[in-house]
């Protein structure tokens, strides 16, 4: 069934929304400012199939969707001034850790790794803004818990975090020795939003404490 007009004024509404933000959108932006009576869903999946096979692709990252270069083309571009630094074997293998472990303290990090993760190791992936304070586990000491964040899928091309390689995959990108033994699993991420059980949020009173936050709710500069 062909699209109607409120349809196709809805797809051009949302196709400039999503072409104009400088991050991904989230469906409830879009809804607030869709016409009426219209599905953001099935709006999105007309723009979705209608960038399938060009220069630029529109995709989703949970809620939220963002115009991306197309995979294939990546090869085009040259990052010269600017470009990321490569993360060190130590700040993979955290953020290995934080992605299919989260929500995970940074003692467990620590116990999984058998040696001390160093602040600076942490600092890295938190500016890169693949990493984030998720909560506070309810144990003596209430450690903060660590997670990922909406700009780690969105670098790493994936819609959410269960999508992330399970153990064949990796094995077949050669990241896995075969020589693992007979028991050895990939644990499944918890959702990136939702808090577990053991589980606080944090407040503006831990953010004070953990030094990301001045005294009276200001941003440290």
């Amino acid at each position: 069934m062909a699209p109607s007009a409120l349809e196709l004024e809805a797809e051009r509404i949302a196709e400039a929304l999503v072409f104009a933000s400088a991050e991904p959108v989230s469906e409830g932006f879009l809804m607030e400012r869709l016409p009426r009576n219209v599905d953001v869903k099935t709006i999105m999946s007309r723009l979705v199939r209608l960038y399938a096979g060009r220069g630029v692709n529109l995709i989703r990252i949970e809620d939220r969707w963002a115009f991306r270069t197309a995979a294939d083309l990546s090869f085009v571009f040259r990052r010269e001034d600017g470009e990321a630094k490569k993360l060190s074997r130590a700040a993979l293998e955290v953020l290995a850790i934080i992605a299919y472990h989260q929500p995970v303290t940074r003692a467990e990090i620590e116990d999984i790794r058998g040696v001390q993760t160093s602040r600076g190791t942490l600092d890295v992936l938190m500016e890169a803004g693949w990493v984030r304070f998720r909560g506070r586990r309810r144990t003596p000491g209430r450690p903060v818990t660590l997670g990922t964040t909406l700009r780690f899928l969105d670098h790493f091309g994936l819609e959410e975090i269960r999508d992330l390689p399970g153990l064949e995959e990796l094995k077949g990108a050669g990241l896995l020795s075969g020589r693992i033994p007979p028991d050895f699993r990939i644990p499944l991420p918890a959702s990136a939003d939702e808090l577990s059980e053991d589980e606080d949020p944090i407040t503006q009173l831990d953010l004070e404490e953990l030094g990301l936050l001045t005294p009276g709710g200001g941003a440290d500069e």
